[in-house]
């Protein structure tokens, strides 16, 4: 873990492939004791993508590093009675099923809260408790679709995909602020609480500026027609002559005015604010940049205070100076060791420890393990 401000807080994770698990990892990553609970088949996230010698999924193992899995099948009534026994000493339960079907097996919010008053129970779903699409299935991409994430990302004419899955990891961390704040709350009251997030609204939290902006003239959000989604020549992507891609973000006048000093083009300086979408200044801008290779940018912008930074491939994510030097990723010894990113903050002056791996165990010792702690 990497750091133990939520040690001794004990956590059921019942949810499956990534908003959820992440939800956990995260609060795995601060402390917390989680405790995965899966079915008889396992969550679908040990299948998804290439497998180890053990048949589980690498992408399953790094979302689910530092917890301790148990399977419980939920149908039967002996299940039931351990998951029950397990809420009971718990602090915490996420989990992302679709509404309505942990009552189906007598598992309802109340009868939780009966079991254990202080329970904090984070509903993740993808449309929320309510309204007309609570029970409608979806993935990342029909989320960003209505929360408003799709509809002014992308080139002109068409949206574009979001990767990493945008609703996904942003519900996780939603769920955890709002999982830990429910925390503090009860270590004030005493009472638990049932917390119903949806990651569509998780999208939709984002789209303040851009609602605003349709009532705004000239600001109405566009595909690639506004400041910060490629209407705007200070703040874009730009090609080499060798293909890679620089980034310039030079949103505040002194950047841009930098920028342009460093291509010996100060006609482009009074330029920066003309109406959006800049077709003319943006083209002009990528002509002069694809002139040459990104070597020459980096001999000609490293030094320049113009937020500038070329797109690293990914290979070469992991060995870049700065993520080197703030440590941030794991990889372990072994093959099919994975390569992992740590908890993104460094405590008190230090890097974040390493992640444990996922281990497996059984109801009966968690319980067992969680007494001998209280004794």
């Amino acid at each position: 873990m990497s750091a133990s401000f939520l040690e001794g807080y004990r956590v059921l994770d019942l949810s499956q492939f990534v908003p959820g698990p992440y939800t956990a990892l995260i609060l795995a990553d601060l402390g917390a004791d989680v405790v995965k609970v899966e079915p008889p088949g396992g969550d679908p996230m040990r299948q998804l993508g290439p497998r180890d010698s053990d048949g589980l999924s690498v992408f399953y193992k790094v979302m689910n590093g530092g917890k301790t899995v148990v399977t419980i099948d939920l149908k039967q009534a002996a299940g039931r009675g351990s998951f029950l026994a397990l809420v009971a000493a718990a602090d915490a339960l996420v989990e992302s099923y679709r509404p309505g079907v942990l009552a189906r097996l007598d598992l309802a919010p109340e009868r939780l809260r009966e079991v254990n008053p202080g329970l904090v129970h984070c509903a993740l779903s993808g449309y929320g408790q309510t309204g007309p699409y609570r029970l409608r299935a979806g993935h990342d991409i029909n989320y960003m679709a209505l929360g408003g994430g799709l509809a002014v990302s992308g080139g002109p004419g068409a949206p574009r995909f979001a990767a990493p899955p945008a609703a996904d990891y942003a519900s996780g961390l939603q769920a955890a602020a709002t999982l830990m704040a429910a925390l503090l709350g009860r270590g004030r009251s005493g009472r638990g609480a049932y917390l119903d997030l949806s990651l569509a609204e998780t999208v939709l939290a984002w789209q303040s500026q851009s609602l605003t902006g349709l009532s705004r003239p000239g600001h109405e959000p566009r595909l690639a027609g506004n400041l910060l989604n490629g209407g705007a020549a200070c703040y874009q992507i730009y090609a080499t002559a060798d293909g890679q891609f620089i980034t310039l973000g030079a949103i505040e006048e002194k950047f841009w005015a930098n920028f342009c000093e460093a291509l010996e083009r100060p006609d482009w300086r009074p330029r920066q604010w003309e109406p959006m979408p800049q077709t003319g200044l943006i083209a002009e801008v990528a002509a002069a940049i694809a002139e040459k290779p990104l070597a020459h940018w980096q001999e000609t912008l490293d030094a320049v205070d113009c937020c500038y930074q070329p797109v690293v491939a990914m290979e070469e994510v992991a060995g870049h100076p700065q993520i080197v030097a703030r440590k941030m990723v794991q990889a372990g010894e072994g093959a099919e060791a994975p390569i992992e990113v740590l908890y993104p903050a460094w405590i008190d002056g230090a890097p974040p420890a390493g992640r444990a791996p996922l281990r497996q165990s059984s109801a009966e010792e968690v319980l067992a393990a969680w007494s001998s702690k209280e004794a």
